[in-house]
């Protein structure tokens, strides 16, 4: 499904709402902001995460796109940017512990994969922005049917 269709999908509002729809442009736009918002976390560690929560509850009346690339943001920063951080602390904690016992050099490698992680979901963030900006409907492996489905819940 692309950005039109699910644009499509949102109610009409009254014509004497004062909530005015967003433009497709302007909704691919936020979109993209919302998945760019992760490279604020590489500046202060959680304000992506803020960003991405802020444009969902600034824009969810005004686009049902925008609410739902703005929470699959928000949710993937929550697990795969501030859960893999707290994991990678973890990780080197327990490792330079063992290190003292020589235990710990056989987790260096490991350790070092594990902190990758935060890197390729900056990767895949990017790719979502991207994929927004060109009007596709782009879902985080995972998280992008389950946020669907509790948006959609009545």
């Amino acid at each position: 499904m692309d950005q039109t269709e699910l644009t499509n999908q949102s109610p009409a509002l009254p014509p004497s709402s004062p909530v005015q729809q967003l433009s497709p442009d302007d909704e691919r736009t936020w979109a993209m902001l919302a998945h760019l918002s992760i490279l604020l976390n590489l500046i202060s560690g959680f304000l992506g995460i803020v960003a991405a929560l802020v444009i969902y509850l600034v824009y969810k009346p005004r686009s049902r796109y925008v609410a739902y690339q703005s929470m699959q943001s928000f949710i993937f920063q929550l697990i795969w940017w501030f859960g893999a951080g707290i994991l990678v602390g973890i990780i080197w904690v327990i490792t330079g512990t063992l290190s003292a016992i020589l235990i710990g050099l056989v987790c260096i490698p490991l350790a070092c994969i594990i902190t990758l992680i935060p890197l390729a979901a900056l990767v895949y963030s990017v790719v979502g922005a991207v994929d927004c900006n060109n009007g596709k409907d782009f879902r985080y492996w995972l998280i992008g049917d389950w946020v669907r489905g509790e948006l959609t819940r009545p």
